[in-house]
């Protein structure tokens, strides 16, 4: 077995490990997915985010039900063949987890092989994304942005499978390329800034074999059509009208309702606005590190890395920019890159690489909001008079998913950043009075990090009482950054050194 071999099964073994750990990322990856399609599917309790409830939709469900659905439906089959009442959502939740892994796994190292010709030069491609944090963690999470990377990837191998066929008419990949646009803009509405520069150099190719382009646009016009209709249905689901009534007079078109969203300056800054080198100053930096630098050794001009700078460029006129939006560009700059040519500046690009890589593995694959599934899975575990608890109120968190509590009837009450102040009022409130004789109690799910909690279990002895319940120590808060207040090694010891996550039963102590 060649060391190239042995370093990528290893690379591999780290990308299942982090793909089965719970850290949290963004909660884009749980309520623009798995939240609303368990919903549907196990009719769990589900929170649907403005996207879903604006009287203009701008997210489709199209794309959710192949990548969501059918794996889900799959698991209720087997659960109900054998005699099992219902799937916990543990099994669930690791299964979408594994499904992402053998997704990153087959279909972009694949893509990885097709877009790169030379054995050598293959070789080190596949080892570079590999390697890359961004395909250990991101990659492996239920985002849209990984779904768009692997559309992105099998577009660009469908052009030049196109343009390396020029006495053929190439209708197969034709097709496959007008579904897969298609899909990839009811999924995303960036990818055309991925895929329309590229997707130029086919202009001669459909001046030769005009059938070409009829067969794609025939494929993108009828998984639109699809799409739609998948759409409409979704968010039309108690209408009295017939469903031929509705798609003639109310489509809900879900790529267009999203271009419009974020067509409108007023709708982004409720989002956030960066300038527009935002991508390239800390985006880019933050996706790739040391790969940065081997911008000065691309190999040649291509497909991919035309796409990926494109993208940079049309994505960076956007004023809400984040850096997973550019998630497709990095698998597509890493597989167009050569390593340096010295051996001393190789070494010492890749002990960067690999402390770059390490660092930002262990913080997004383990550590980030590393808690919030375990413990909103282990109170979906709880029976009630286990905890005692009918409510919980999570604070300085991610926001939980609820279809993880499965069917378990228990109000998640989001506090987010909520003042401290702001936040002892509304916990302390929901603690006044008695249920069937004894105190009220609730949940409160916060940060090990945050000391003012401290201060107030220390100031309210004698009047109430928190239980530990359940903590985890992989869990860091990254909002919670303070350095102006604390300064950096005092932000480091809060943060860091006292990083967890802990589920407190509150509750008064009884009047005599």
């Amino acid at each position: 077995m060649t060391m190239w071999r042995r370093t990528y099964l290893l690379l591999l073994l780290v990308r299942i490990y982090l793909a089965l750990s719970p850290s949290y990322i963004h909660p884009d990856e749980n309520f623009q997915g798995p939240e609303i399609i368990a919903g549907q599917i196990f009719g769990y309790p589900n929170l649907k985010t403005w996207e879903f409830t604006s009287s203009r939709p701008v997210r489709s469900v199209f794309p959710l039900w192949p990548v969501y659905g059918l794996p889900m439906l799959v698991l209720q089959w087997v659960w109900t063949e054998t005699g099992k009442e219902a799937v916990a959502p543990r099994l669930v939740y690791y299964a979408l987890r594994l499904l992402m892994f053998i997704l990153s796994f087959v279909l972009e190292d694949w893509a990885i092989h097709e877009l790169v010709h030379s054995p050598r030069e293959r070789r080190i491609a596949v080892v570079l994304v590999a390697s890359s944090y961004v395909t250990w963690t991101y990659q492996t999470h239920t985002f849209s942005n990984a779904v768009e990377t692997l559309v992105v990837l099998w577009s660009i191998v469908m052009i030049q499978r196109i343009l390396d066929n020029k006495h053929r008419s190439s209708l197969l990949s034709s097709a496959l390329l007008g579904s897969l646009v298609a899909f990839g803009v009811c999924n995303r509405i960036t990818i055309p800034a991925f895929l329309l520069p590229p997707g130029l150099y086919l202009l001669p190719h459909f001046l030769r074999k005009p059938f070409s382009l009829l067969v794609l646009g025939t494929t993108f016009i009828l998984t639109s059509i699809l799409g739609i209709v998948v759409d409409t249905i979704f968010y039309h689901p108690s209408s009295p009208e017939p469903l031929f009534q509705i798609l003639r007079s109310d489509l809900t078109i879900t790529p267009l309702n999203s271009l419009l969203y974020n067509t409108s300056a007023s709708n982004l800054s409720l989002h956030g606005l960066h300038p527009p080198y935002q991508h390239l100053i800390a985006s880019l930096p933050l996706l790739l590190g040391p790969a940065l630098l081997l911008f000065w050794y691309i190999r040649k001009p291509s497909l991919s890395i035309i796409s990926a700078l494109s993208a940079t460029v049309l994505l960076s006129l956007i004023p809400h920019q984040e850096p997973r939006f550019l998630l497709p560009a990095v698998p597509l700059i890493l597989s167009s890159v050569r390593l340096p040519s010295s051996g001393v500046l190789k070494r010492y690009w890749f002990i960067s690489w690999i402390i770059f890589n390490a660092i930002l593995g262990v913080l997004m694959g383990i550590y980030h909001q590393g808690g919030v599934v375990p413990a909103q899975l282990w109170l979906g575990q709880q029976r009630p008079h286990d905890s005692g608890l009918s409510k919980v109120f999570w604070w300085r968190t991610y926001s939980p998913p609820v279809w993880l509590l499965g069917g378990k009837e228990l109000l998640t009450v989001d506090l987010m950043g909520m003042k401290v102040e702001e936040m002892m009022d509304r916990v302390s409130g929901a603690t006044e009075g008695y249920k069937g004789g004894d105190p009220t109690s609730v949940g409160l799910v916060a940060p090990k990090s945050s000391v003012d909690l401290d201060a107030w279990i220390e100031k309210t002895k004698g009047v109430m009482v928190f239980e530990q319940l359940w903590t985890t120590g992989n869990h860091l808060n990254l909002d919670d950054l303070d350095l102006e207040a604390d300064g950096i090694v005092g932000t480091l010891e809060r943060v860091v050194g006292r990083r967890g996550l802990v589920i407190w039963k509150v509750s008064r102590i009884p009047e005599v």
